[in-house]
């Protein structure tokens, strides 16, 4: 079990190395920024990694603070499901109403690679190569239907 200061120490590591993982990996290497995340210009949707002992997760987070603006942009990306899943074999998860750790309700489209730990540092690999991996198929499909919603 980890101390909450080798916890906060092991987390700094993981995404220090996810960044070196990223700048070394052809897909990326060029791009001005690696991904897009928070600047979607699409207020309330924002794109987001999480690295757990549960897995690893690549999300399209709804969290605009007004509820019936958040369902009604859920409800966009829900038109356009097909377009969205196009490139994920598995499909992605939808779930309008998800609650965050802090009890915050947001909606997440996302995809989740289950049975790896983050403690477990011989994974790592693992979760850096489907988080970049799935975050590009996530930008791109983002992309496409992002005017679409707007």
């Amino acid at each position: 079990m980890y101390s909450k200061e080798e916890l906060k120490l092991l987390k700094k590591e993981f995404w220090e190395g996810f960044g070196v993982y990223c700048s070394l990996t052809p897909a990326l290497k060029n791009r001005k920024s690696k991904f897009m995340l928070y600047n979607t210009k699409l207020k309330g949707v924002e794109l987001k990694f999480d690295a757990t002992r549960s897995g690893a997760f690549v999300i399209l987070e709804i969290n605009h603070p007004a509820p019936e603006k958040r369902m009604e942009l859920y409800e966009k990306f829900e038109l356009y499901k097909s377009l969205i899943e196009k490139d994920f074999q598995d499909g992605l998860i939808w779930n309008y109403a998800y609650i965050r750790e802090c009890g915050t309700e947001v909606s997440r489209i996302y995809t989740h690679k289950p049975e790896i730990d983050i403690h477990r540092r011989i994974e790592w690999i693992i979760f850096y190569k489907f988080m970049s991996d799935e975050m590009l198929k996530l930008e791109k499909a983002f992309r496409k239907v992002k005017e679409l919603i707007i």
